[in-house]
């Protein structure tokens, strides 16, 4: 029985991961290691977030640590087969990047990661409590490099803001890019807050750090001659007096 049901999983193909509702009945859900977080939803009080310990998330209370923009989910998944005595969340939007994380996840049975189907600021915002996770990490996310779609990017304000509220005092976020010009809107997002404090001296980054692990992106990037830059930054305990 054990012998065939490892069989199945191994077996499971990106596009066996089929969405569980359509556009009208859409509602938040946690479901075979993924949670649902759909688009254009404003009913997210009626769902409330069991929390890590809960069984059907990862029924433990070992650290978590969050990746928003995981793609195709190379990067977390290393980390969490490397780290069983962490707990991973991989945030991606795109359900086809979504299927992917979640294959792998059957495949090589990796009961330490969930996949959040949704955009990142809104799973925060409405379903994460305070002081509940010890770091985050933001790999590569879109520069959206044009003035005109600066709305898009992620590390703005309300972002940062809510990293401070649910990171454990001390906790770390790490952002890594390989566009400079994002490092920089970047470093001074994380500089204007006064919950973060820089760990790494002026300039604020790190190129290509070692041992960080490696993603498709990663690589790619690499192969085109373009610098990574990691940037990381520490919650200061003052931060509870928000």
């Amino acid at each position: 029985m054990i012998n065939d049901l490892l069989k199945q999983q191994k077996s499971m193909k990106a596009k066996s991961l089929k969405s569980p509702f359509g556009w009208a009945d859409r509602h938040p859900l946690i479901q075979d290691r993924v949670f649902h977080v759909p688009d254009f939803y404003f009913e997210h009080d009626k769902f409330t977030f069991p929390g890590w310990e809960s069984e059907e998330v990862f029924g433990n209370s070992h650290p978590v640590h969050i990746e928003y923009c995981s793609g195709n989910g190379d990067w977390i998944v290393g980390k969490a087969q490397a780290n069983p005595n962490i707990n991973w969340v991989a945030v991606e939007k795109r359900f086809d990047r979504v299927r992917k994380i979640w294959s792998k996840i059957k495949k090589q049975n990796i009961g330490n990661l969930l996949v959040v189907c949704g955009e990142g600021l809104t799973f925060t915002q409405n379903y994460l409590a305070s002081e509940t996770v010890s770091a985050v990490f933001v790999n590569f996310p879109d520069p959206w490099p044009k003035d005109r779609h600066a709305k898009h990017r992620i590390i703005q304000a309300p972002f940062v803001n809510e990293m401070a509220r649910i990171l454990i005092h001390e906790g770390r976020m790490t952002l890594v890019t390989d566009d400079v010009d994002y490092s920089l809107i970047m470093i001074d997002e994380m500089n204007g807050s006064d919950d973060f404090e820089a760990c790494y001296p002026k300039p604020y980054f790190l190129s290509n750090l070692e041992d960080y692990g490696s993603s498709w992106f990663e690589l790619l990037w690499k192969e085109k001659g373009r610098v990574i830059r990691h940037i990381k930054y520490r919650r200061l305990v003052h931060s509870e007096a928000r």
